[in-house]
């Protein structure tokens, strides 16, 4: 061991036992990765949002978003600097936001996102993804209009996590799976989350990336139970 860095061998052999698992924080580096192809690229963009809450009329305080290059395998190839900005809701944060991300009403008074780089980087990609896609992308298409009918990913439902070996899906808890750990709740910090569990290598010698990406591309339904008893929600729920 040297400068407190435990060389790679440790590490394999720390997390090969069952009793003991070794996590490091997690660094996202800008630069080609060393792995794999350059032909046939495409361009991602993964995205999230901190807001003022859930409902829809809560608004965004801080956006981040990174794009990366993926080879036709979904082999992250290239990963290009991070961008965040923070945004001054023009009301006073609520104490429960203040303590889950630690931003304060000093650290956004003021504060606005930058709409043209925002959505020039968006609309530069082939596809934008989110851990949970179904928050950020509402959100982001309200705040940035012209950013809206993009092609969208979600790491988190796009991907079979559990039959990939993973008993959860949540993003940290993902990440820890991946022998990694963050500063939660801040939007640049998830979006390097989303990036490495993106990277992380499947059973079936693919990606995760490249499992979300065959997922948003498929053709998709949705179907409604319409007039159905409220007795049978269970039941409807369970058949998916």
């Amino acid at each position: 061991m040297s400068d407190g860095i435990l060389p790679p061998d440790v590490l394999h052999a720390v997390n090969g036992d069952d009793d003991l698992r070794l996590l490091r924080r997690l660094d996202v580096r800008e630069g080609e990765t060393g792995e794999g192809g350059r032909v046939d690229t495409v361009i991602g963009v993964a995205v999230d949002v901190e807001t003022t809450g859930i409902a829809d009329q809560d608004v965004i305080i801080e956006l981040a978003l990174r794009r990366f290059r993926a080879d036709p395998n979904g082999v992250i190839v290239k990963i290009d600097r991070g961008y965040s900005w923070l945004e001054d809701p023009g009301r006073v944060l609520p104490a429960d936001i203040v303590r889950m991300t630690g931003l304060t009403d000093a650290d956004v008074a003021g504060q606005v996102i930058d709409d043209e780089a925002a959505v020039r980087l968006l609309k530069s990609a082939d596809f934008v993804c989110a851990h949970n896609a179904r928050f950020d992308r509402p959100h982001i298409e309200r705040r940035l209009p012209a950013a809206a009918g993009l092609a969208w990913a979600c790491s988190c439902s796009d991907i079979d996590w559990r039959a990939a070996g993973f008993d959860g899906r949540s993003l940290g808890w993902l990440l820890a799976r991946c022998s990694f750990f963050h500063g939660a709740h801040r939007a640049g910090d998830d979006v390097d989350a989303v990036i490495q569990i993106l990277r992380q290598p499947f059973p079936n010698g693919g990606t995760a990336l490249a499992e979300m990406l065959a997922t948003a591309r498929a053709p998709s339904w949705h179907f409604r139970a319409v007039g159905a008893a409220f007795e049978l929600k269970d039941e409807l729920r369970l058949r998916g």
